[in-house]
């Protein structure tokens, strides 16, 4: 594992934080998932492009050119065929429940190699239930973030490998989907690339984004609009995405085989060589 606080490298044994941080006393923090393939950092402008703007509207100390530049002498260090990064950014230590100073404000990077999905992964797809609690968002006046407090999908990601799955997805009260614990979800419906629109609830992804536009380029019809589960269980495929999976295609959902098609390889194609 390759560690980084605040632009200094050092060993996992001596990254150490104070109990009194807001991160580890609140879930009071903010983090991007970065992939990268050798030593190229995939799409990270717009990962930090969004933890800037959360930054921005909760007031949390950001000091983007040391965060690049810290990833920049990541990128050399690393060894594997495809790697996991993490950025965390925290305000500090609490005195209470009054914010830290922005001086205390901190950032970690961390590093570990990943394994991409094989071909045999994405044409057997992936089992998708139902999760069994609600997605939530703690700053309901604001969209929702990448922050610490991250319960709701940490428990429905468990409640999924419990049930054999590999993904749980969010449904609201009104019978609408959301979104997966850890992807935005995609169906294609009548011609038309539908995906849910990005509200209080729904994470603005950056894979989700990408494939919005590889979609506009291809000539298909991009619908932001609510996906009633009905409706998704009818459509004629339906796929995932995040920064690391990027694609995958959706077998079953709550153990109904879903309709299959192609049309997720060719954007995963151009999100691939973008």
């Amino acid at each position: 594992m390759l560690v980084c606080l605040n632009g200094t490298f050092i060993s996992a044994q001596q990254a150490k934080l104070p109990i009194s941080d807001g991160g580890f006393l609140f879930g009071d923090s903010l983090f991007e998932t970065f992939k990268a393939r050798g030593q190229k950092i995939l799409l990270s402008k717009e990962h930090l492009d969004r933890l800037e703007l959360s930054a921005q509207l909760l007031n949390f100390p950001c000091d983007r050119p040391l965060i690049e530049s810290s990833l920049q002498q990541l990128a050399t260090k690393l060894s594997a065929p495809a790697s996991r990064i993490r950025l965390t950014i925290s305000r500090g230590s609490h005195q209470g429940l009054t914010l830290p100073d922005p001086a205390q404000g901190w950032f970690l990077l961390t590093a570990v190699a990943t394994s991409e999905l094989s071909e045999q992964e994405r044409q057997a797809g992936a089992i998708c239930v139902i999760a069994p609690n609600q997605r939530v968002n703690p700053l309901s006046q604001l969209p929702q973030m990448k922050r610490g407090n991250y319960a709701d999908c940490l428990y429905a990601a468990n409640y999924a490998q419990q049930k054999g799955a590999r993904e749980a997805l969010f449904c609201a009260a009104n019978g609408n989907i959301l979104e997966g614990s850890t992807s935005n979800i995609f169906a294609v419906i009548e011609n038309q690339l539908v995906t849910p629109p990005t509200e209080s609830l729904v994470l603005a992804g950056v894979m989700r984004r990408q494939i919005i536009n590889a979609a506009s380029e291809t000539g298909m019809t991009v619908a932001e609009k609510m996906l009633p589960l009905m409706t998704l269980l009818q459509a004629d495929e339906i796929f995932l995405s995040n920064s690391l999976i990027e694609v995958l295609p959706v077998s079953i959902i709550e153990g109904q085989p879903c309709n299959r098609g192609q049309y997720w390889q060719s954007l995963l194609a151009k999100v691939k060589c973008g």
